[in-house]
């Protein structure tokens, strides 16, 4: 299945310097910053600075030294803000299409922690 990536999405805007964002770490790859809306006291997204659309596409399509800046962005992050390890924990989400309910077209992966966040799914 083709991938089909909209410049126009926020977050190519962000890595353009378009819209403004509180970085927390940037890579030679890889974009991490706060989420604007948190729902936890610890929120931060993940980005690749390739135009990818969501997880699937960027482990089929990137290059190796783009996947392995990303997944080692995401661990110093973890680190960074006290929920890797020694921590109390963290939640890793990335949504992916319509039932995924991914609302931006670009991968991004959100770290979530600081707090219990209870279960992840209910059933229904």
């Amino acid at each position: 299945m083709p991938y089909s990536y909209d410049d126009q999405n926020i977050f190519a805007k962000i890595l353009r310097g378009e819209i403004p964002n509180n970085t927390v770490l940037e890579t030679e790859h890889t974009l991490a910053f706060n989420d604007i809306a948190p729902q936890a006291p610890v929120h931060v997204l993940v980005i690749p600075k390739g135009p990818y659309v969501c997880y699937d596409h960027f482990a089929l399509e990137a290059s190796e030294a783009e996947i392995v800046d990303f997944t080692r962005t995401v661990g110093k992050v973890c680190e960074m803000t006290g929920v890797g390890p020694g921590g109390e924990g963290f939640r890793l989400i990335s949504n992916a299409g319509e039932n995924g309910v991914q609302e931006v077209p670009h991968l991004h992966v959100h770290i979530l922690g600081g707090r219990n966040l209870g279960r992840m799914l209910q059933k229904g």
